[in-house]
């Protein structure tokens, strides 16, 4: 004797395959245009209590390193090597949590591989 399902579910996982199928695909092109976007998106941040300040992409390339003049130490070059580090470590940082929060906005916390940021 073969077991049937109610006619209210037969024949469901197949739409419901083809929906989710759907779904992953609007999330993945939802996904393809915030990373466009955050690609060209600029942070800015600074580093040794404001006395260096950079800027950069989305898409990690660093737009721009000021730098206060009363920082400049010819005797002391190691003491701006030192912050000039800490300031491009701090903006990788934040421009990679901000990219992976906004991307979560979209993914809903799914870790898909192929899909994230």
């Amino acid at each position: 004797m073969k077991a049937r399902l109610p006619k209210e579910y037969q024949n469901k996982g197949a739409g419901n395959m083809n929906d989710m199928i759907r779904q992953a695909q609007k999330m993945q092109e939802q996904m393809g245009i915030k990373q466009a976007e955050l690609a060209e998106r600029e942070w800015s941040t600074t580093a040794g209590g404001g006395m260096i300040e950079l800027t950069m992409t989305g898409a990690h390339e660093l737009r721009s390193v000021k730098i206060k003049p009363e920082l400049i130490d010819p005797d002391a070059p190691e003491d701006l090597e030192d912050m000039i580090i800490a300031g491009v470590n701090a903006i990788i940082k934040l421009v990679d949590d901000e990219s992976a929060a906004e991307m979560e906005k979209i993914s809903g916390g799914l870790n898909i591989p192929g899909m994230g940021f």
